[in-house]
């Protein structure tokens, strides 16, 4: 049954130096393969039969956990090239629980509110580029969602049959309150990676991050910020921010201690991951990062922030 036609074309790798979010509409390349091309949607109706799935499992539920107001009235020309018609539209990356299924994924499973009680309207939705293994929880809604100063976003919730990666969970139900326009990004997930999570292919070489080296990474936690972030300058983390950002482990005894990162990853692809590559096998527990480093596509800078780390993730 022909559910939804898929949406993705090239958008320069340019993109990426302004940042994030506009990275999230940025960085794959032309003639895209079908497996490739169903990571954006722009069908305003569900078509996902309802299969009767809870939205909470075995100790596992399908939540949002963010939905960031990250540009107001500003995607770029090349957005164009995503879904016909974003320019000049509203960005808003949504963050999920579990990673999601991508088949199950279609523009008309969300409704943005705003403040003044109006809807928004939906016009394509991509996971373009957090496409790598274990990376398929970030979606950013494309539309018309308000004005940032008049009638902001304030809600988004999913109304069609959003199933999670592994098909046990659906988030239809699930509601998130909209980060507004102005503050910085912040972190919102850290799980350590499942070197087990399958890579579906669903993203092209500037979608794919770079990986932790070999021989003294002894595991890796995946950091979710709010929405791509880069340098002010546009530039990608190095060295300097990888120094910034500290784990805290628990040893076999009991103790715990704040580590730095042996190595950053997860580099070059827009996304907002980052890998926190660990030269040490104690239990990672939280993660932290300073203020005033690192910014959104609307230029405003993070303040501090840190989130637990959650349990291997297992969609």
């Amino acid at each position: 049954m022909a559910r939804r036609q898929f949406r993705a074309k090239s958008v320069i790798h340019g993109l990426c130096a302004r940042a994030a979010l506009c990275g999230l509409v940025s960085c794959v390349t032309m003639g895209v393969a079908p497996a490739v091309a169903e990571v954006t949607n722009s069908d305003l109706i569900d078509a996902t039969p309802d299969a009767g799935l809870p939205r909470a499992a075995n100790g596992r539920s399908a939540d949002l956990l963010s939905a960031f107001f990250g540009l107001d009235d500003s995607l770029p020309f090349l957005a164009r090239l995503i879904c016909r018609g974003a320019l000049g539209k509203d960005g808003m990356p949504v963050i999920f629980s579990t990673e999601i299924d991508h088949e199950t994924l279609e523009a008309g499973d969300f409704r943005v509110t705003t403040a003044s009680g109006a809807e928004g309207q939906m016009h394509c939705v991509t996971l373009l580029p957090a496409t790598d293994a274990g990376e398929l929880r970030t979606v950013l809604l494309v539309g018309a969602f308000g004005d940032a100063k008049t009638d902001p976003p304030v809600a988004v919730e999913v109304v069609g049959h959003l199933r999670s990666l592994d098909g046990a969970l659906e988030y239809r139900g699930a509601r998130v309150d909209v980060t507004p326009l102005a503050p910085g990004p912040t972190l919102v997930l850290a799980e350590i990676v499942d070197d087990s999570a399958r890579d579906l292919g669903l993203g092209l070489r500037r979608t794919q991050g770079s990986r932790c080296p070999t021989g003294d990474t002894l595991q890796a936690v995946r950091a979710v910020w709010a929405g791509g972030v880069t340098l002010e300058n546009g530039d990608e983390p190095g060295e300097s921010e990888r120094d910034l950002y500290r784990v805290t482990v628990r040893a076999a005894d009991g103790t715990e201690r704040e580590v730095t990162p042996a190595a950053l990853a997860d580099l070059g692809d827009g996304d907002n991951n980052h890998l926190l590559c660990l030269d040490t096998a104690d239990t990672p527990l939280s993660v932290s990062f300073p203020a005033g480093v690192l910014t959104d596509p609307n230029h405003d800078l993070n303040p501090a922030t840190s989130v637990a780390v959650s349990n291997p993730s297992r969609n």
